[in-house]
């Protein structure tokens, strides 16, 4: 059992499984130079993300998204640069870092995907009532 334990602590430290683990991660290339900062903890703000990011290169935005209701943080972030190679070079550079004490990931943007529009919150039935879509207790 010990021996076990040796080895699965051993393979996790060699640095050819972690870059193994890396490259898969990093294997898609990048069309634009926003970036999708997953991992982060709910304290960091924006200065912190533009402080971590900005020796990569000239940063457009660095926005953290945040809970409209709470304001706190979801726990990821867009960057954005004003070239792909400055991206690029972020990607490899801060992926699978540390910031504000969370390991932090980071993979190309995907571009929004258009919602279906939404419905009103009343609408009359087929037979002419009005549908209450109210959850919980109505007073």
């Amino acid at each position: 059992m010990a021996f076990l334990y040796g080895a699965q602590r051993l393979l996790r430290h060699t640095p050819l499984v972690h870059s193994h683990y890396a490259s898969i991660r990093l294997s898609s290339t990048l069309t634009s130079p926003k970036l999708f900062v997953s991992g982060l903890s709910r304290l960091t703000k924006d200065e912190n993300l533009k402080e971590a990011f900005s020796s990569f290169g000239q940063l457009v935005e660095a926005k953290v998204i945040t809970d409209r209701a709470s304001g706190r943080s979801k726990g990821f972030a867009f960057v954005t640069y004003t070239t792909i190679e400055e991206a690029e070079r972020a990607r490899e550079g801060m992926n699978a870092k540390f910031l504000d004490g969370w390991v932090i990931f980071v993979d190309p943007a995907k571009p929004r995907e258009p919602r279906p529009p939404q419905q009103s919150q009343s609408q009359p039935s087929e037979i002419g009532f009005t549908v209450n879509k109210t959850v919980g207790w109505c007073g």
